[in-house]
């Protein structure tokens, strides 16, 4: 074969580079943002809500277009827990008895109808995740009161931790796009045979 044919033969291909290393972007990312948990105390539990949504962002692809999915889902599932426990809270003065029934019940109605919308959805179909990971958060902010309490108001409370667990859920995915922003990634180009 002559040397132009070669030559022709060759194709150039792209791939991304990082200039700064992954697993260093992931430490600089977590010295970043690591204060704000500090600062918040108490509150900080949303913090670590970001985490798991920042875990998303790469298990959906790590790539900013994944937005339409984590954000609508993990609203969604926010949405249905803090329907669960308005649920919850407006059943639990009305039952005497064991105190965890009214919850028992608000959570077998909610994960009920939330699981059954699903087929209605494809984004908390394929967003499955943080579909899931919107309620888990949603209930841990509200069980561990990691939201300000300036309220005895039981449902101003559910709807605060329902802003606070949004909040964290947000900013998870924004740590996510930063961590890979801060590798500076760049096109390089190859050529092979």
């Amino acid at each position: 074969m002559a040397l132009d044919q070669t030559a022709e033969i060759q194709m150039e291909t792209a791939q991304t580079k990082e200039t700064i290393p992954f697993w260093l972007a992931v430490s600089i990312t977590v010295m970043f943002i690591l204060p704000l948990g500090l600062y918040f105390g108490q509150y900080s539990l949303p913090l670590w809500v970001a985490f798991i949504v920042w875990a998303e962002y790469f298990a959906l692809g790590g790539t900013p277009s994944n937005i339409k999915t984590i954000i609508p889902a993990y609203t969604g599932g926010v949405f249905w827990g803090v329907l669960m426990i308005l649920l919850y809270t407006w059943i639990a003065p009305h039952m005497t008895g064991a105190s965890v029934y009214p919850l028992y019940i608000a959570l077998f109605v909610g994960v009920s109808v939330m699981v059954y919308v699903m087929k209605y959805f494809k984004v908390f179909q394929t967003g499955s995740l943080p579909y899931f990971n919107g309620l888990s958060m949603l209930l841990a902010v509200y069980f561990t009161g990691a939201h300000p309490d300036f309220t005895t108001n039981a449902y101003v409370l559910v709807l605060l931790s329902g802003a606070y667990a949004l909040a964290g859920g947000y900013l998870g995915w924004i740590i996510g796009w930063f961590n890979v922003t801060i590798t500076f990634p760049r096109k390089v180009t190859s050529t092979r045979a």
